[in-house]
């Protein structure tokens, strides 16, 4: 191709590209399969090989990564990059203070208006300055001791999220400031896959981060999944700045720049107190951590005229919640053995506060990982916990650990026995496996309980009232040995267990009889497959239509249901090869335990088949999984927020920000009876 048509079509494909790339990786709303993505950079790769000269640095192909640094070079900000002050006062007290401050230093009386306030997440990542020129990326810098940072522009441009060239917006000179970070579902993928290779996993979300944008080797930090959201500016040229810091966000991502959703323009004190406990509510359901939120002061001009002290903003403060870290002290490490009869070691410590809660046991994951972290009996650890996620050991304080004298610990490193804590069979870790298992499958007690508090769960045969300490009882006293056993269980049984009263039995009993009408979905997740998750199951519901093609499947037809790949299909043919599993399933359906049986795909002619539902809100009369179980079994997929994909909301009372969003994207919302009146159709 001529080198003036090869330029033109270049140019084509890069804008092209990156429009694909800011729907899929900003708007999480992909605009096309990821065959035609590749399709299309591949074009633009021959193109830049054919014509060297049209390499540019906001070409999409150069998010791959350069060759590796000898070094990081200095960078002198143009505008300091400097820290705001933080109020550890984690109540209401603390936005007051500052609020307080803020009114002060204004010289308000009590009678004049209320200040407004932009409030937004702290993100825990790495500060970045983003330097624009002419509208692309020129340089990307950490904020170092805030006059210099470094330059980490090659591993900037791996991260997707930021673009390498604005939209529309081409100023001289724009400088954006934001954060770079890796998400918790990112983070624990990116560690489950490196303990199955045997690699190093990442501490925690924050140093994964830090740590992927530091690497000399760009090609290592394209490996890492990070994200950005942007939050203010540096130095600029030539662009006109709105009035208020809402604004300027709202500008940013006019631009094609991530701006974090979670923020809101608001009024006082009661305001910011407001968001402060509205975030806090919903801290454990964010993808990513924080560890407080933001108060700014929103009109730019009367941020100029509070100033500076001590490096530090008057008008801005990080208002904090309680600490997700904290230091305590191995006391044991004990094995747990799952219903899959994976074993993990556990330490357990001091009772210690953290993320809220007291905790007193923390996952080290695996063999591997106990070793790697060198955890020991009586060894000073850094533990954390954020939101739901399982409390983990992070690091080992070496210089604290107990020593039998100076070259000696006083403890031995962990080691994994050859034999399951529980059963005493042998345990088994495949080569390519860093998760040891027991081999005694429901002989194990433990696996046995484990069986059937899956099978039993609300998302499975959802038997209310049988939990923990029940199912401990019935494999304890030897009652109960497989999920087919809770069939047969009597009232006089259950009412003879220790602290069971009658009418709890009564109650027991009913809700097993009432489990034995379910959907084949359900069943499927229910057997506690491994690799089988709930949205396989529906999966493999949907494709085979009846429980005995999907056991009579080999692992090649098993491959042919969307999502599964050769580990699952070898897991769910390993599972119905077992005769012991078999006599299982024949002795539920002896019980009469019953699932309607559907022709494959036989959700295709429905109206909602391959649409994408978002709920919000509390509907009247269904409850948010009803809804989700009448979608699914119409083929529909349900989401957890709301995109240019989504092609329904279903919305009740107290609906939030997913309503509103909704209603700016023009999405279509329904009420309850618009939605039963939908899925009868």
């Amino acid at each position: 191709m001529p080198l003036q048509d090869a330029a033109a079509q270049a140019k084509k494909l890069r804008r092209e590209i990156e429009q694909h790339n800011h729907a899929y990786y900003v708007l999480d709303a992909p605009t096309i399969p990821d065959a035609e993505y590749d399709k299309l950079f591949r074009e633009l790769q021959a193109l830049e090989t054919e014509h060297p000269q049209l390499i540019s640095t906001d070409s999409p192909t150069q998010r791959v990564g350069g060759k590796p640094l000898p070094g990081f070079a200095p960078v002198r900000h143009a505008v300091p990059m400097l820290s705001i002050r933080t109020e550890t006062d984690t109540e209401p007290s603390g936005a007051r203070a500052f609020d307080a401050r803020v009114r002060r230093e204004l010289g308000l009386s009590e009678g004049d208006p209320d200040i407004d306030y932009a409030a937004e997440l702290k993100f825990d990542g790495l500060a970045i300055n983003l330097r624009y020129e002419d509208g692309v990326l020129v340089q990307a810098a950490t904020r170092g001791d805030g006059e210099t940072g470094e330059d980490v522009t090659q591993n900037i441009r791996t991260v997707h999220r930021i673009p390498l060239r604005l939209h529309d917006c081409v100023p001289p000179v724009l400088e954006v400031r934001g954060e770079v970070f890796m998400s918790r579902p990112d983070f624990e993928r990116y560690n489950e896959k490196q303990r199955a290779l045997g690699h190093a996993t990442l501490v925690n979300p924050r140093n994964g981060a830090a740590g992927s944008i530091r690497q000399l080797d760009p090609a290592m930090a394209a490996e890492r999944p990070l994200s950005f959201y942007a939050y203010g500016l540096g130095e600029v040229r030539g662009w006109d700045l709105p009035a208020t810091h809402s604004a300027v966000l709202d500008a940013l991502a006019a631009c094609g720049l991530p701006v974090c959703e979670h923020r809101a323009a608001v009024q006082g004190a009661d305001g910011l107190i407001a968001f402060h406990a509205r975030i806090r509510e919903k801290r454990d359901a964010l993808p990513f951590d924080i560890d407080g939120v933001v108060y700014k002061v929103n009109s730019l001009a009367l941020q100029q005229r509070l100033g500076f002290v001590t490096r530090e903003p008057r008008w801005a403060v990080a208002h904090k919640y309680p600490a997700e870290e904290a230091l305590t002290t191995v006391e044991a490490i004990e094995l747990q053995v799952g219903r899959t009869g994976a074993i993990t070691p556990v330490a357990r410590m001091a009772p210690v506060f953290v993320g809220g809660v007291t905790v007193t046991n923390a996952t080290l994951h695996n063999e591997g990982e106990a070793r790697r972290k060198d955890v020991r009996i009586g060894d000073t650890v850094i533990v954390r916990r954020a939101g739901d996620v399982i409390p983990e050991v992070v690091s080992v304080v070496m210089e604290r650990r107990p020593m039998k004298d100076l070259n000696h610990p006083l403890h031995p490193p962990f080691a994994l026995p050859k034999t399951c804590p529980v059963c005493r069979s042998s345990v088994e870790r495949p080569e390519d496996e860093a998760i040891a298992r027991c081999t005694g499958g429901l002989f194990c007690p433990a696996q046995r309980k484990g069986a059937l508090l899956h099978f039993a769960s609300r998302r499975a045969m959802d038997i209310e009232g049988l939990g923990d300490k029940l199912v401990e009882q019935l494999v304890d006293n030897a009652i109960v040995k497989t999920p087919a056993d809770l069939y047969k269980l009597g009232l006089l049984a259950m009412a003879n267990l220790e602290r069971m009263a009658e009418k709890s039995a009564a109650n027991i009993i009913a809700a097993i009889e009432k489990s034995k009408t379910t959907t084949l979905a359900r069943f499927i997740f229910a057997l506690g497959i491994r690799n089988v998750g709930e949205a396989t199951a529906k999966d493999l519901a949907r494709h085979f239509g009846n429980l005995d093609a999907v056991m009579a499947a080999d692992v090649e037809r098993l491959q042919q249901v969307p999502d599964v790949g050769p580990v699952v299909a070898a897991s769910i043919a390993h599972f119905f090869a077992e005769p012991h599993n078999i006599e299982v399933i024949e002795q539920l359906r002896a019980a009469r335990v019953s699932w309607p049986d559907g022709a494959p795909s036989a959700a295709a002619n429905s109206p909602i088949a391959g649409k994408t539902f978002v709920l919000t809100g509390t509907l009247p009369t269904l409850t948010r999984d009803e809804a989700k179980d009448m979608i699914e079994a119409l083929g529909g997929k349900v989401a957890g927020s709301v995109s240019k994909k989504t092609d329904y909301v279903v919305a009740g009372a107290e609906a939030g920000s997913k309503l509103d969003k909704a209603q700016a994207l023009g999405v279509s919302i329904l009420d309850e009876t618009q939605f039963r009146e939908l899925v009868r159709r």
